[in-house]
């Protein structure tokens, strides 16, 4: 019997059209998964929206023609958290400061690489790339959970 998760947000970003199976068991359970971009095809977005409920932006290698489905940024709320979604953090920078806006968690991609790191009280996290391994970095996605203390609290999670 698998172990009881407590309720998280799945993360991911850069799947560039590739669905790794694995996905299924590391985000069952999820209350919802963000992606942060470069999706490659929808049928990625199809295959998590059978596990959760699924909060999607564009990453610079996705298809222009998909701006009338997904945005290029977006707010989200799950458990609790104001979530800000990008694919590209520096972008998102150059238009929002997320922490004078009171976001508790930024999500973003693009470099393939996780990343955790808090500036006051907001957390920006990139999940690393989900998708098929480039560039010599492992892949990886993000969970989520609250901590007793109101925040959010990440976990870097490796895909085989």
């Amino acid at each position: 019997m698998a172990e009881a998760r407590a309720p998280f947000i799945g993360v991911v970003s850069d799947t560039h059209g590739y669905y790794d199976p694995a996905l299924d068991e590391a985000l069952a359970g999820a209350q919802c998964i963000v992606h942060a971009g470069d999706i490659g095809t929808l049928d990625v977005l199809s295959s998590l929206k059978r596990i959760a409920p699924v909060a999607a932006v564009l990453g610079n290698t996705d298809l222009p023609s998909w701006e009338d489905q997904l945005p290029w940024e977006r707010e989200v709320e799950a458990l609790g958290l104001r979530i800000l979604v990008c694919h590209i953090g520096k972008s998102l920078m150059a238009r929002h400061d997320p922490v004078a806006e009171g976001y508790d968690l930024v999500v973003s991609g693009h470099s393939h690489r996780a990343a955790v790191e808090w500036r006051e009280a907001t957390l920006f996290l990139n999940p690393g790339a989900a998708g098929k391994a480039r560039f010599g970095l492992p892949r990886t996605l993000a969970r989520v959970t609250v901590g007793a203390d109101g925040r959010p609290a990440p976990e870097i999670v490796p895909l085989a």
